[in-house]
């Protein structure tokens, strides 16, 4: 099951020539998803392909680098014969900024549209195969990180055992590999753990938005498949970022190397670094021995399940 996600924006505060401000979709088979929806985001979508099958989105707070394309990509969803409803997640506090938001200019959605308050730590969004969650995180105003986490998933059904053991193929495979033990026509009963091999564990992805580092997200990243961190700034503006409650790329990556994520990606780029974002990757690597990634606006990661999975 294909679990993808593009970068349509990765620049810091504003908008460069080559980098649009915070947004990122992710497609999980035949759901998709957009975690925050700077200016210009529809654009980024028609440009990369990703499609406008948005479910859910999801805010991290309420910066206008992080929300100003909502009102427009609302409105095309509704020149486009939208019906589907769309529920929007916002950090506590923000909800009446969002709804005056998509108000601003005195349009009413064609669709229904419901915004939500989410509080840190909670798990707003429950399926079967996965479920997500908020992350407290440290920045100036309202707001939060999410996690995508994937449930376990079956083990490996062992056919060659199964024949071993007089099972015939067929739905009794099924049955077992569902949990249920089967009873075969000369009276033997064959258990699921005698083919079936232990559950597989499934893939988590963390966004946190801007933050600093913080141990919840150090939590909740722990052993994650992919981490997208604020990175704003190098270590030349280390106080800039404490004051402004964003993260270096090295806090970034030592936070990653302390959770034993799989791969670190960097966001939210200062345009200040625009003809130098190299630095920001060198000094990343100092601190971080596992895969790095500086996103750029339409870069796309597939995200594997765990080896031997």
């Amino acid at each position: 099951m294909s679990l993808r996600v593009t970068f349509l924006g990765t620049s810091g505060a504003i908008p460069t020539t080559d980098r649009n401000p915070s947004s990122v979709f992710l497609r999980r088979s035949g759901e998709a998803f957009l975690f925050d929806v700077g200016e210009g985001t529809q654009r980024q979508m028609m440009r990369f392909g990703t499609g406008f099958d948005v479910d859910a989105v999801f805010l991290t707070h309420a910066h206008g680098d992080h929300v100003l394309g909502l009102p427009g990509l609302i409105q095309t969803w509704g020149f486009n014969g939208r019906s589907e409803p769309l529920v929007i997640y916002t950090p506590e506090g923000t909800r009446t900024s969002v709804v005056e938001l998509i108000h601003a200019i005195g349009h009413e959605p064609e669709f229904p549209v419901s915004v939500e308050e989410v509080s840190p730590g909670s798990t707003i969004r429950e399926r079967e195969e996965y479920t997500i969650r908020t992350i407290a995180v440290d920045h100036d105003a309202p707001a939060v990180g999410y996690a995508l986490v994937e449930a376990e998933r079956k083990g490996r059904f062992d056919r060659e055992r199964a024949e071993e053991l007089g099972v015939p193929a067929g739905p009794l495979f099924s049955r077992l590999h569902e949990g249920e033990s089967v009873e075969l026509e000369d009276g033997t009963v064959v258990d699921p753990d005698q083919v079936v091999g232990p559950s597989r564990p499934g893939r988590t992805v963390v966004y946190t938005g801007d933050t600093r580092p913080t141990h919840t997200v150090e939590s909740a990243a722990e052993d994650a498949d992919l981490l997208i961190h604020d990175a704003t700034f190098a270590d030349d503006e280390a106080g800039r970022a404490r004051e402004t409650r964003h993260s270096t790329a090295r806090e970034a990556a030592r936070l990653a190397g302390k959770a034993g994520v799989k791969q670190l990606v960097l966001t939210h780029v200062s345009p200040r670094y625009a003809g130098n974002t190299g630095l920001l990757l060198r000094e990343a690597r100092d601190a971080f021995d596992g895969e790095i990634v500086l996103a750029e606006d339409g870069r796309t990661i597939e995200v594997p399940y765990p080896e031997s999975a």
